[in-house]
């Protein structure tokens, strides 16, 4: 599953009390209360509060959301927004265009920007363009919760997609997972027709699983 803000709470809630008394951790309860805080970002950006900068998606409308928590999160947004377009006092036309996502797309990445999470049906759904856009954002932690639910979710059906996505956007860890999965199936990957168009269009990639193949029964 997921590391979800409620494991990461509940991991980091100690504290800190005198030497001489042992230290008292948040209670369940606790915990909840506060992740009802903080979801009070969701709650300004579903109800749009205050929004001041728009989102626009390469099919539809554009989102409206707020600069500080997108600059907060990114610092290719950071960089965007500081820029002399939008220093000036917000406007209803300040918007910045993504064209490599569509609009359901756009709403998972928002979603995971206000909470810090998704819900396992987006990531399944998006993992793969939420990935791509938290490199071109550097969106750190976005791309570690992509990278691990990709490394999670391995399989016959999508490994040749994780190693093509982890190799057009160098992540050695999740690379070297992938190629390893794949030498240990490789009798059923390697004879499926994905494989071939695969090979076709990936042609150093089929070299590099032959020999991490070679390399494996040495």
């Amino acid at each position: 599953m997921l590391f979800s803000l409620f494991d990461y709470l509940r991991n980091k809630s100690t504290v800190t009390t005198p030497a001489n008394e042992k230290p008292l951790t948040d209670t369940e309860d606790d915990l909840k209360k506060r992740i009802s805080f903080l979801s009070g970002f969701m709650v300004a950006f579903k109800e749009q509060i205050h929004t001041d900068i728009k989102l626009e998606p390469n099919d539809g409308p554009s989102i409206s959301a707020h600069k500080s928590l997108l600059a907060a999160r990114s610092e290719i947004f950071k960089n965007i927004l500081s820029s002399d377009n939008y220093k000036a006092p917000p406007s209803n036309t300040d918007t910045i265009t993504l064209p490599e996502l569509n609009t359901e797309e756009l709403k998972s990445l928002l979603e995971f920007l206000y909470t810090g999470d998704l819900p396992e049906d987006k990531f399944k759904r998006h993992v793969f363009t939420l990935y791509v856009a938290a490199d071109k954002y550097e969106i750190l932690y976005l791309q570690e919760s992509c990278e691990r639910y990709m490394m999670n979710s391995l399989n016959e059906s999508n490994a040749l997609d994780i190693l093509e996505i982890s190799d057009s956007h160098p992540n050695k860890k999740l690379k070297d997972t992938t190629l390893n999965f794949i030498v240990r199936n490789m009798k059923s990957i390697v004879s499926s027709q994905k494989y071939e168009v695969f090979a076709s269009s990936n042609p150093h990639l089929s070299v590099e699983i032959t020999r991490a193949f070679v390399d494996a029964r040495i």
